[in-house]
């Protein structure tokens, strides 16, 4: 099938009225829809589905090979997808989503979803309300809204999911809980978090020489949702996390993995306020590196009691935290990607990226804790059985086991989207504070409104379209191309919730 067939038999227009027309009706399944229901014993094997298989989809469909059935492979770019198109012969091959699930319909049980950024959502709510378990990669979503959406899709239609932080499923992270719980670090009121991140080029200029797009790649479903633009080959694949209109640069690729023991060791919730700074920031291109504050409120947790306020401050680029006194001289602070310092009033905790490795920087060794390596928290003894068959084989077989338990007595994935969908609302905070920072000020939010309080109707900023500096006869020149002057609650409206392009939509938001 070559890319002008992609189409046949479906149009968007047709397949959005379709999963529309299925979700406004959408009640009770029929067993043969979708496993998890009472059908499907948990020895039986899932029908899964690939959207997005040239790199960590590709990863992510082998995880599940051994055991499932990999029935449907979907990507825009069919060269990069080639090789898992080869590993898996006898899967049908599609470059629309929207097609794969039109054609294939109740033959596919489960999706695993790894695309750019901005069709995430996109994809996945569809996919859930036509009863797909999924699996997506991180971050979740492109924005705070799409997050609120999907967490509360995946709790309509009782659907398995997963976010694709794979830390969540290692012990690092429930160690961290309990310490923090036991009292062992104190009360904590400020965190520090970094990455090396990024790998890829940032705080580029857009290219102003339009390629011709590759045979082997469909343009107009890569950009999708996103408003069109000429191609390049520097948007795709892989270095779209450069690009706010396709990624969300360093912080959406590595704060799911290091900043998630932040948000559950500590209970966070929705933040009252954001601050962000960086390097050159450009209106196309995530910068090169960032810093930025995030402050939670006091708040009662049923787990930890009553917590206090507490500010988390992010850092990527390069840039690191000052050591702490009492750092051990010639350690690294970057262990596997990052870094997480919990500073509490009695000592302070430090992990890596995914939260491995948890230690105390006073040297002390925490007794009468649990520290076993079964990958459960202590408050789960009850579900051990369950946790501890699938977790040997890591985080997306725990996702695999979700689906296969029916809703009525399922136990929810590591990183479930009723969990993933409130924490990536906090990693997309920092991208948030970041693009806003032409405001000059710290950033007010009210999460139950998904708004910023204190940006006012008639505040204007301009931020910079191309850096034009060049050396000519020895001379530098200082052009810098700035937008003309934009409103700055429309342009904080259009980042929480995006306008999307004509012909793409997503489901409308539960109650």
């Amino acid at each position: 099938m070559n890319k002008n067939e992609r189409s046949n038999g479906i149009t968007r227009r047709d397949f959005l009225g379709k999963s529309a027309a299925t979700a406004a009706g959408f009640t009770i399944l029929p067993s043969y829809v979708v496993s998890g229901l009472g059908h499907r014993t948990p020895s039986d094997r899932l029908n899964i589905a690939g959207v997005g298989v040239g790199g960590v989809g590709f990863r992510g469909l082998r995880m599940t090979e051994d055991t499932e059935n990999i029935v449907a492979l979907c990507d825009v770019d069919w060269r990069y997808a080639k090789n898992a198109f080869d590993h898996y012969p006898k899967a049908k091959k599609y470059w629309d989503w929207r097609k794969m699930f039109e054609e294939m319909g109740d033959d596919i049980d489960a999706v695993i979803i790894a695309t750019a950024d901005h069709t995430h959502a996109v994809i996945a709510s569809h996919a859930i309300t036509l009863g797909k378990h999924v699996y997506l990669e991180k971050p979740l979503t492109h924005t705070v809204y799409e997050s609120r959406l999907l967490t509360r899709l995946a709790e309509k239609y009782n659907v398995a999911t997963q976010m694709g932080n794979q830390g969540a499923s290692e012990n690092g992270v429930n160690l961290i809980m309990e310490w923090i719980a036991e009292g062992v670090i104190g009360d904590v009121t400020r965190v520090e978090a970094f990455t090396d991140r990024p790998i890829w080029p940032q705080g580029l200029n857009t290219p102003d020489q339009p390629q011709r797009v590759p045979d082997t790649l469909d343009w107009d479903l890569f950009i999708g949702p996103a408003e069109m633009r000429p191609y390049h080959e520097i948007y795709t694949p892989w270095n779209f996390r450069g690009w706010w209109d396709f990624g969300t640069g360093a912080l959406g690729d590595m704060a799911p993995h290091i900043l998630h023991p932040i948000f559950k060791g500590l209970d966070l919730g929705y933040p009252t306020k954001a601050y962000g700074t960086s390097t050159k920031l450009l209106l196309d291109s995530a910068p090169q590196a960032q810093k930025v504050s995030i402050v939670f409120p006091e708040r009662e947790s049923d787990r930890l009691g009553s917590l206090p306020e507490v500010e988390v401050q992010w850092y990527d680029g390069g840039i690191e935290p000052s050591q702490p006194e009492g750092w051990p001289e010639g350690r690294n602070m970057n262990h596997r990607g990052g870094g997480v310092l919990f500073h509490g009033t009695k000592d302070t905790l430090v992990c890596g990226c995914y939260g491995l490795d948890p230690w105390l920087l006073s040297g002390n060794v925490p007794t009468g804790i649990k520290q076993t390596e079964r990958r459960v928290p202590v408050d789960d003894e009850a579900n051990f059985e369950r946790w501890s068959t699938y977790m040997v084989a890591g985080h997306m077989m725990d996702w695999v086991r979700a689906c296969k338990e029916s809703p009525e007595n399922r136990l929810e994935a590591k990183s479930a989207f009723k969990e993933a969908g409130p924490f990536n609302e906090m990693v997309i905070m920092g991208v948030l504070a970041v693009r806003l920072q032409e405001l000059n000020k710290v950033l007010e939010w009210n999460g139950e409104r998904m708004e910023f309080t204190n940006i006012n109707e008639n505040e204007n900023i301009r931020i910079m379209i191309k850096d034009g500096f060049v050396i000519e006869d020895g001379h530098p020149s200082f052009n810098r191309e700035l937008t003309d002057p934009i409103n700055a609650a429309e342009f904080a409206r259009r980042l929480i919730k995006k306008e999307y392009r004509e012909g793409w939509t997503l489901p409308d938001m539960p109650a």
